[in-house]
């Protein structure tokens, strides 16, 4: 076994010893498989570095995994083959493509921006699943089909929505938001393909260019008669509350309402769609991502409503916990990520008193 770095640890390594807290806690048992959860929650704690395992995966270890494997597929083969989600893909591949077309156009022709247009579709689409839980498990199957700058533009779009309903935006702010959705990421479409979809890691070369889209998009739309909270949103999204974004260090209240929200609905799709270095996270590891990579990178005022909201949609859904047991989750903690859920044989566990024991995936 070798003593790696918290900060290089990745997901699908195994835990060699028990990890426990300063206070004696334990929070990873030996033989756990490392998820992206188990990462964010060790840096919350503090820990410095942990033992994992070299050579063979133990035999329990590897059947945790194969059953989390088939409970995943089978959660989404039964998303794919229902009537609603044929319905939505239907309406959504069309949306995209409708999207780029209207992208090219407005980068290649310099045509106008057709803000009516562009939004109509989006807000159709929004509205075909009332719920939060259906929308966001629309958005978590779709993103296993189709990840392009103009899928994630709808998904960003259609997030930016729900956080503003959440938010008892009127419906003029509501359709601001959405537009600067879809537009907030225009500037890719300037980024060539073999920097923007590379399957390895970017030089830091690479890197700099990338980081160059949201001058891009501005200046795509600067000339255009959009909101200027949309053109503030294109440029300023990856801009952080904390001043440690980009392009230009922006903190507090240097950063408006719109791209606020649209740099937390951003980070919320990119951290829930499959990369090349890991799976698509769960909205449970995402939200454990948020809080231990620091909220105060984001304005408080949307980032705790935005976590409240997400996890309380998933009350009474199902879900796989992390020592194999299935169960229904039927409260939510102050820590959110430490639900209670009922388990199958209706025995109850709190998970902020279990902090070894954690949500897999939703089911």
């Amino acid at each position: 076994m070798s003593l790696i770095d918290v900060k290089n640890l990745t997901e699908g390594q195994i835990v060699a010893k028990n990890v426990f807290t300063r206070s004696g806690q334990l929070i990873l048992s030996k033989d756990s498989c490392l998820s992206w959860q188990m990462i964010a929650r060790l840096k919350y704690y503090d820990i410095p570095s942990i033992y994992i395992l070299d050579g063979e995966i133990p035999k329990s270890t590897q059947e945790s995994i194969e059953l989390q494997k088939k409970v995943e597929q089978s959660h989404m083969a039964k998303m794919l083959a229902s009537s609603e989600f044929k319905i939505f893909h239907e309406t959504y591949t069309h949306n995209v493509e409708v999207l780029e077309k209207n992208f090219n156009d407005i980068i290649l022709k310099n045509t106008s921006v057709n803000e009516l247009s562009l939004i109509t579709d989006t807000i159709e689409l929004f509205e075909q699943n009332p719920s939060a839980y259906s929308l966001l498990g629309m958005l978590h199957i779709i993103k296993q089909i189709d990840d392009s700058t103009y899928a994630h533009s709808m998904n960003v779009a259609m997030l930016c929505r729900l956080i503003g309903v959440w938010m008892n935006f009127s419906k003029e702010d509501l359709d601001t938001l959405t537009l600067a959705g879809l537009l907030h990421d225009i500037g890719k479409c300037q980024i060539p393909d073999d920097i923007l979809l590379k399957p390895g890691k970017l030089t830091n070369q690479e890197y700099e260019f990338i980081k160059m889209h949201p001058q891009f998009g501005y200046n795509v739309l600067k000339n255009q008669t959009v909101h200027p909270s949309v053109k503030n949103a294109v440029l300023r999204h990856h801009e952080r509350f904390d001043g440690t974004g980009y392009p230009s260090g922006l903190s507090k209240t240097e950063i408006d309402d719109v791209t606020s929200i649209v740099s937390i609905a951003d980070v919320y799709d990119a951290m829930t769609a499959t990369r090349c270095y890991r799976q698509s996270l769960c909205p449970f590891e995402v939200i454990a991502t948020f809080e231990a990579e620091g909220l105060n990178k984001y304005n408080p005022r949307f980032i705790y409503s935005f976590l409240e909201h997400i996890v309380s949609s998933y009350v009474n859904s199902e879900v796989l916990l992390s020592n194999n047991q299935k169960g229904r989750i039927v409260l939510i903690n102050k820590q959110l990520t430490r639900p209670v859920v009922q388990l199958e044989n209706n025995c109850f566990i709190n998970l902020e008193e279990h902090t070894d024991i954690y949500i897999q995936t939703i089911i």
